[in-house]
């Protein structure tokens, strides 16, 4: 295989256009990511709230911060809401 032809700035070129494409993908998947995790935190809440465990405020701010952390956010929120307000 001849690689004599291909110029050093094409291949550049072409890498960086590659990792610019994977970048704005990303760039773009962020927002249904955060919404999509906020969806299931507001689930999360809402199940914990209507067992009776105990009672978290479902508010856009809660709903992602226990969408994004998890069984720590429910935690973590419980502590603030309830000794640390």
């Amino acid at each position: 295989m001849n690689l004599e032809g291909i110029n050093l700035q094409v291949v550049i070129g072409t890498i960086i256009g590659i990792v610019i494409i994977f970048a704005l993908i990303k760039l773009v998947s962020l927002p249904f990511w955060l919404l999509k995790n906020s969806i299931i935190g507001a689930i999360i809440l809402y199940v914990i709230n209507f067992i009776g465990v105990f009672t978290i405020k479902i508010t856009f701010i809660h709903c992602l911060i226990v969408g994004v952390f998890g069984i720590p956010g429910i935690i973590g929120l419980y502590v603030y809401l309830n000794y640390l307000k």
